[in-house]
């Protein structure tokens, strides 16, 4: 094996850092069209004319789009009741377009889950992606049977956004069509690692949420990402001391994180802020932690594989994720 840096052995490195596009990336003259299938496993889309935009922007990168019936539905703070949301998940599974894509996160999804086949999920052969609440989605996906998703962009939030950021979407057609072969971004204060293991995790309250569930894959010697909103460091603190507890943190190679944003501090907190977690997470822990990946609620965020097998390298201030490797 050649004994440099892990990221060093592969000849093609696309940066988040320094990716460049043209005026108009959208267009793409030598794209096959795939199509994408739209449901609404958690809240309720509040604005139809986003979801509408959303259609239009994949509809420049080349994709084919279907809206489920049930999308649009609301029942309480629900895209419709539980029963017809699972009857929209179902439905994805039978349908004729290989991606299937939740329009939004919000809440609702944990309650589906005992009720989903997630079997029939695997067999489809589909490619599920959403982020957020659908992080549970991707997990038990992965514990009931070992099949990987992604976690990426949502319909609403990526591409209904009034201006869609160029960067997710490059990264999420690369992810598609299986051609982005290393994610290289700014990690100035991350530990040195150079690991393979199965990248997994999501929106730390939702991966928390799942201790001691057979919603929660078992993973040893994993590469663990995770990324909130809304949460105050103290809440990042406690989620992560839950799964340090479990034991989940001390059987990773490799601790990512993504963006913790939209939180307030307190006059209180006294200099308590999110480095102060970092710093209590590698003091307590033992694993290497990198920081910066492009992922969680903010609009610049990678398309990444859970569930599947990928590399981790640190040098010089920079992080690289190897998605694809090629001996």
């Amino acid at each position: 094996m050649d004994g440099r840096p892990l990221y060093l052995r592969f000849s093609f490195v696309l940066t988040t850092t320094t990716m460049t596009h043209p005026e108009h990336p959208h267009h793409c003259e030598h794209c096959h069209p795939r199509g994408i299938y739209l449901i609404s496993p958690s809240g309720a889309v509040s604005e139809p004319s986003a979801l509408a935009l959303a259609q239009e922007r994949l509809a420049e990168l080349g994709f084919k789009t279907k809206v489920d019936k049930a999308a649009l539905l609301v029942h309480e703070r629900f895209a419709g009741s539980d029963k017809e949301r699972l009857a929209g998940i179902e439905r994805s599974l039978k349908q004729k377009h290989p991606i299937v894509m939740a329009t939004r996160g919000g809440y609702g999804l944990s309650r589906l889950l005992p009720f989903i086949n997630w079997k029939a999920v695997a067999d489809s052969g589909k490619i599920f992606i959403g982020q957020s609440d659908f992080t549970v989605f991707n997990l038990a996906l992965l514990a009931q049977t070992g099949a990987h998703s992604f976690a990426g962009p949502t319909a609403i939030f990526d591409f209904g956004a009034k201006k869609m950021d160029d960067l997710t979407a490059a990264l999420f057609v690369e992810s598609m069509d299986e051609e982005l072969e290393i994610l290289s971004f700014e990690s100035p204060d991350s530990d040195p690692v150079d690991a393979r293991g199965v990248l997994w995790g999501g929106n730390l309250a939702m991966v928390a949420s799942l201790v001691g569930t057979p919603y929660m894959p078992k993973i040893k010697g994993g590469i663990l990402f995770l990324e909130d909103v809304g949460e105050h460091p103290f809440r990042i603190e406690r989620m992560l001391t839950q799964l340090w507890h479990a034991g989940i943190l001390a059987r990773q190679k490799a601790i990512v994180l993504g963006r913790f944003s939209e939180y307030r501090l307190a006059a209180h907190d006294n200099g308590f802020d999110l480095p102060s977690v970092v710093r209590w997470l590698r003091e307590t822990v033992k694993v290497p932690v990198v920081t910066g990946l492009p992922y969680g609620h903010v609009k610049v965020k990678a398309t990444l594989p859970v569930g599947k097998k990928v590399g981790i390298a640190t040098e010089d201030g920079m992080a690289h994720l190897v998605l694809e490797e090629h001996f």
